[in-house]
């Protein structure tokens, strides 16, 4: 594998690879991706069949591809926007190979299962050759394919056990038909029911694993294919693809909604449930947004486009699922170590069953037997499939219900969380606060002080400016120069001459401001909830600003479901003590961290963490980025900051803090299952492989166990598909 580089310079390629089956193929796929110069990094999904590769930009996809032909993996690049493969239509369905092997060895398996009721259905020895032969070669020729693949790659999985396992009882089962013909016993039906169970498995495996991309499915169908767009006063119906931003799209009643987009005209009802899990229709007026997949309900709207294609909301979110689905955990670690030595392991424990079986009893067919049983019995599969199955429906299902998990990572941290943080504004509270107060000093003019105070907030897009702009609309608006945002702080600019600044009670102190009498007023403010804004003249308190901010309304059994699971809240914002200290109390949140700049967050956050607490911080906006990186598990609430949502390993659709505490339930039930899924697979091997070396397993019920295991490992990961969060 070549140097790394940085991540900006790497091209992201994705693979469909054909013909994996279990761990040790996951293994070779990824050894034989990063062999290649120029790849920095493979990640496979088995239960995807993907594989994830960060390569430099000169690395051909043809190169990516030769080299898993080469090993016997078949490749083909995915393209970035393709949807998930759909059913396959046309030709032979896909149980035919399980119903032919199921008709040609039931024949053979008769005499088991007849025997026991005295009857004696035993077919003569050729009649169970001719029988046999078509399943061991015809139906059983993947594995002879995907085997020899493995051995020339100079490892193993598990299409070369069941391939020599099957191999062996078969040709044991010729030999004695030709050298013995009135031997009593032959195991045709051993090797025909071994192959027929393991392709029963993988069919059921298949069907099974196509449930867990379901959220994908949903989610692609959810894309509209046509818009109507306004051109002039005639309105077209064109491809989605040929809409561009800044047009305008009609959306009748009833009809998906073709872009992300902002409402012009008309009224009506959104229902985004698919996109955001919001159970109830969203009202949407002129100036409301708009997102594309949405279904449109009683009224005709006017739409102006603002996104498309990749960069839509509905795309980013189908991405941000795939991404998820397709990571690989830390846990799987622990597999892909296991998996580099598990069949060479199998290999040498049926020689030497074989060995000790022939020594000890001197029947080489019985010691045969029970070492097939050792090969057939061990199977690698489960081991793989645990994990990735469990995350794809875990992400699926978490994404149902509006929770954005953007990679494994944080799935896995998040159930561990002793610790969440909450940013105040836009996160608990509703984040559209209002001008509650203007507070003049001695011989000021509130009219004024709020004309000044509109002047500086005129170019910024602080949710408090829009509030002291919405109660200074129908004054004439003064002119201002040398505006300039203070990060955490304020604003500051000149106004008709004056140099003036607008901001917090640190902003005040920094510019030595020193009042008496409006500092006690701020303190009433502050103690009633409010937050507090200076207006400062050359080190002169103008007036003040007091501002008001609703508290969500599920805020506070948001904060009450956490703390009944016995995880600590934290509230860390840059608003005063006094605002602060309000909400909290009403939220009862008993830490509290006010006043705190941007830059400052992420050390409370890493405080946090250095004490030995498991962090998860909630916020929303520019602001919140450096904490949100800084936790262990960063929760973005949707529709703040672009780079609150990248910086987060969790985004919530809606703004409903309950989120927080469904996503922790929905990662803590996900982890479960994969130490459930992990444990089963193990147990199968742990438990199995020694009953077959004892020979207290016959191959049939070895086959079947296997098989078997690895559709239960996947079906016990669909359970959570089941999960409903509290949020809607």
């Amino acid at each position: 594998m070549s140097t790394a580089a940085a991540p900006s310079a790497l091209n992201d390629v994705t693979l469909q690879v054909s013909g994996m089956t279990c761990a040790s193929c996951v293994r070779r796929v990824e050894k034989a991706l990063q062999a290649i110069p120029g790849v920095q990094a493979a990640s496979v999904n088995l239960a995807t069949e993907k594989a994830s590769v960060k390569a430099l930009p000169n690395v051909p996809i043809a190169a990516l591809t030769a080299a898993l032909d080469k090993a016997g993996y078949p490749a083909s690049e995915v393209p970035a926007t393709a949807p998930p493969a759909a059913e396959p239509t046309g030709g032979l369905p896909a149980w035919w190979p399980v119903a032919a092997g199921a008709v040609l060895t039931l024949p053979l398996l008769l005499p088991m299962l007849l025997g026991p009721l005295g009857m004696d259905a035993m077919l003569p020895g050729w009649w169970q050759l001719l029988l046999a032969t078509p399943v061991q070669f015809v139906l059983g020729a993947r594995f002879y394919r995907a085997g020899w693949g493995a051995l020339r790659a100079g490892s193993g999985n598990m299409d070369l056990l069941v391939a020599l396992g099957t191999s062996a009882a078969y040709g044991l089962s010729v030999y004695l038909l030709v050298s013995h013909p009135d031997h009593a016993h032959l195991y045709f039906e051993a090797s025909a029911a071994v192959i027929t169970l393991v392709l029963l498995g993988k069919w059921l495996e298949q069907r099974a694993k196509r449930q867990t991309t379901d959220a994908i499915r949903a989610l692609n169908a959810l894309r509209p294919t046509t818009a109507r767009v306004l051109r002039g006063d005639v309105e077209m119906e064109v491809p989605v693809t040929e809409v561009r931003v800044g047009d305008l799209v009609a959306v009748r009643p009833g009809d998906r909604i073709p872009v992300d987009g902002e409402v012009v005209t008309g009224r009506s009802h959104v229902d985004e449930s698919l996109i955001t899990g919001e159970s109830l229709p969203v009202a949407k007026t002129p100036g409301e947004r708009v997102t594309g997949g949405a279904i449109n309900a009683e009224g005709a709207l006017t739409v102006r486009t603002t996104a498309i294609g990749a960069e839509t909301a509905l795309a980013r979110i189908i991405r941000m699922v795939e991404s998820a689905q397709a990571a690989k955990a830390p846990i799987q670690r622990i597999v892909d170590r296991v998996s580099a030595v598990f069949v060479p392991v199998v290999l040498v424990i049926a020689a030497l069953t074989f060995a000790g079986w022939w020594m000890h009893a001197g029947d080489a067919g019985q010691a045969l037997v029970n070492a097939v049983a050792v090969l057939v019995i061990a199977c690698p599969c489960a081991l793989g499939l645990a994990t990735p199955t469990t995350l794809m429906a875990g992400t699926g299902v978490a994404a149902r219900q509006g929770i954005l998990i953007k990679d494994a990572e944080a799935l896995e941290l998040a159930h561990a969380v002793t610790v969440v943080a909450f940013d105040k504004t836009g996160t608990l509270t509703v984040g559209q606060p209002t001008l509650a107060a203007v507070v003049p000093a001695p011989g000021g003019s509130r009219d004024e002080a709020l004309q000044l105070a509109a002047a500086l907030q005129r170019t910024s897009s602080h949710p408090l400016a829009a509030a002291v702009l919405a109660e200074a609309r129908g004054a004439a608006p003064l002119p201002v120069e040398q505006a300039r945002a203070l990060p955490g702080r304020g604003v500051e600019g000149v106004v008709q001459g004056r140099r003036l600044a607008l901001g917090s009670a640190r902003l005040a102190q920094e510019l030595g401001v020193d009042d008496a009498a409006l500092a006690e007023e701020a303190r009433r403010l502050e103690a009633q909830g409010h937050t507090v804004s200076w207006l400062v003249e050359d080190g002169r308190a103008l007036a003040l600003l007091a501002f008001g901010d609703r508290v969500k309304d599920t805020a506070a059994a948001a904060v009450a479901q956490l703390q009944a699971r016995g995880i600590r809240t934290v509230m860390v914002s840059g608003d005063s003590r006094g605002a602060v200290a309000g909400v909290a109390r009403e939220l009862g949140i008993a830490e509290v961290h006010a006043e705190v700049l941007p830059a400052a967050k992420a050390g409370v956050v890493q405080g946090l963490r250095e004490g030995g607490a498991v962090v998860a911080f909630i916020g929303d906006g520019i602001n919140d980025a450096p904490a949100l990186a800084a936790a262990s598990v960063g929760f973005a609430m949707a529709g703040g900051a672009d780079v609150a949502t990248e910086a987060a390993g969790v985004t919530l659709m809606r703004g409903d803090p309950r989120l927080v505490a469904d996503a922790l339930d929905v990662s803590r039930r996900t982890y479960a299952k994969i130490r459930q899924g992990l444990f089963w697979a193990f147990a199968y091997n742990v438990v199995g492989i020694p009953l077959a070396a004892l020979g207290l397993l016959n191959p049939v019920i070895a086959g079947a166990a296997m098989a078997f295991s690895s559709v239960s490992v996947v079906a016990n990961a669909l359970t959570l598909k089941r999960w409903r969060g509290t949020a809607h």
